[in-house]
């Protein structure tokens, strides 16, 4: 069924100087246990050195990047299609994918299946948990407290239909993000000037 309102996430990754505020300020909202990071910033890097044999100049082309990835509350979202008990939904009136508690086993179907590694699980409550788009937040008017913490306004929250109108629809998948025609994500990002060349995650400690 699509929805009538679907919000999202738009993601500027000229901006994000990986500060991880975002990171922070999100496990502090919600009191996340040591394991659990419901909004993840990756570092993507990539390039190589070169020296001249005659001279022993160096030279590179070497990279850096930062993405600030959580759920991206997908138009598709397979974390759903893959709960046997039906505890993970995506809720009509904003399309925000939440997970009912009371009804989740924990057998982390769900992680297994999405691509961004959003559904986390904690271990000591045995049930899944992820990015619920600070729904409690928005009722009163007010963005996810990631976007609100971001120094950098890197992050935005909002309809895709309000975020389309104020940033375009993006442009397109980045390297270091798995294929939009997966899940359908409601994620616009805008790209480093190195966001499509080939390199790695290397924060995988992190995230």
């Amino acid at each position: 069924m699509t929805n009538q309102t679907q919000y999202g996430f738009y993601v500027d990754t000229s901006k994000c100087t990986g500060c991880k505020a975002c990171h922070v300020s999100c496990k502090d909202q919600r009191d996340l246990p040591v394991g659990i990071n419901w909004r993840r910033v990756y570092e993507y890097t990539g390039g190589t050195w070169t020296v001249d044999p005659n001279t022993q100049v160096y030279q590179q082309d070497v990279f850096a990047y930062y993405a600030s990835i959580g759920c991206n509350h997908c138009s598709n979202p397979v974390c759903v299609k893959a709960c046997p008990v039906g505890a993970m939904y995506k809720r009509r009136e904003d399309g925000i994918v939440r997970v009912a508690e009371e009804l989740c086993i924990g057998c982390e179907s769900c992680a297994r299946a999405c691509p961004y590694d959003a559904p986390q699980i904690d271990k000591e409550r045995q049930i899944m948990t992820k990015c619920d788009g600070c729904y409690e937040r928005l009722a009163e008017g007010k963005k996810p407290i990631c976007v609100e913490s971001c120094p950098l306004r890197a992050l935005d929250f909002d309809t895709m239909e309000n975020l389309e109108a104020k940033y375009g629809k993006g442009d397109a998948n980045i390297s270091a993000l798995p294929s939009a025609s997966i899940t359908a994500p409601n994620l616009i990002i805008k790209a480093n000037k190195h966001a499509h060349r080939q390199g790695e995650i290397v924060n995988n400690a992190e995230v």
